[in-house]
């Protein structure tokens, strides 16, 4: 095949990578200080920052900073820097099951990002290697299942608190770009009778004012049953009910793990496949980029090769953020 026709051209080559951890940053009035671990190419200035929020599974380990090598690395190699908090719901940290806010602690989520983007000075102090190498301005929010949830709520999704009423937004406005991976979807009479008494804060889920540029990933076998009797569109609700500009990317056959993304080789993906994992690296990769730097061919690309192959691993569908009105 000739240099021009193949599909993977629109990726440069990988970097080797740095990874550091814990880098600790002091947190008062959390329950214990934010632990993250940052990743980032070992050489390369201007570089673009990605948070990165973990999951809720059922491993003790994946959901904290130690999961989603598979991701993480392969932002970094390709020039970005990757920070992955160890949010309080990590079974790593073991918290008294009466903490407020436990167990899912989905506010604290996404206040960790904040304070990580409040606490860029410090993060470079503690690992000189990225003095000076990160471009402040280009930051985007990765986040799986849960983590998808987290990243909602940053993008400018609103929820309302089920213990006092009022109205939850917590956007952060100095991010620029998103990827929801098997995010939740809409709450009301599409949440499990489980999930409606046991996560409230899921019933008022409202993606309409979620107007920051993001890519949804949704696997097309992702049923979810255990939090939605609605299948495996309701993850394609955060595309389908919130404004443009938006990406959606069902992958096909794809289940909750959409072939491994938490981990390598990890006992809760049900749908163990590296071709869907490389797949999500390339086009995630490509979306952040062309997102973040516009004009970026990256994307387009990648979208491309993704239709070109002979055996896709899924589609991708677009819409732009509506005209406003004269």
């Amino acid at each position: 095949m000739s240099a021009q026709t193949h599909p993977t051209d629109f990726v440069p080559p990988a970097a080797p990578v740095l990874s550091v951890a814990p880098v600790v940053l002091p947190a008062p009035g959390r329950p214990v200080d934010l632990r993250v671990r940052v990743s980032a190419p070992v050489t390369g200035t201007g570089l673009p920052v990605i948070l990165l929020s973990h999951g809720q599974g059922y491993s003790n380990h994946l959901s904290s900073l130690n999961g989603y090598a598979p991701l993480a690395t392969y932002w970094a190699a390709h020039g970005f820097v990757v920070i992955q908090p160890t949010h309080l719901s990590s079974r790593t940290l073991a918290l008294d099951p009466g903490t407020p806010g436990a167990p899912l602690f989905w506010r604290s989520r996404a206040e960790d990002m904040t304070r990580v983007l409040d606490g860029l000075d410090l993060l470079e102090k503690a690992v000189p290697q990225l003095s000076g190498r990160l471009d402040r301005s280009r930051v985007a929010v990765a986040g799986h299942s849960m983590g998808g949830h987290t990243a909602s709520l940053l993008l400018g999704a609103r929820l309302t608190d089920p213990d006092d009423g009022t109205e939850v937004d917590l956007t952060e406005p100095r991010i620029g770009a998103g990827v929801l991976l098997a995010a939740p979807g809409r709450g009301g009479d599409a949440l499990s009778e489980s999930a409606a008494e046991n996560m409230p804060f899921f019933l008022s889920t409202d993606f309409s004012r979620m107007t920051t540029p993001a890519l949804v990933v949704a696997g097309d076998r992702d049923d979810s049953a255990h939090l939605t009797v609605s299948g495996p569109e309701w993850h394609a609700d955060p595309y389908s009910l919130s404004p443009g500009p938006k990406s959606l990317l069902t992958l096909f056959g794809a289940e909750h793990g959409l072939g491994g993304v938490a981990g390598y080789d990890v006992a809760e993906t049900t749908d163990e496949d590296p071709g869907r994992v490389a797949a999500v690296q390339r086009l995630t990769w490509a979306y952040l980029r062309s997102t973040l730097y516009p004009g970026d061919p990256a994307w387009q690309a990648a979208r491309d090769a993704l239709d070109s192959g002979p055996d896709p691993q899924g589609r991708v569908e677009s819409k732009q953020a509506p005209r406003p009105r004269p």
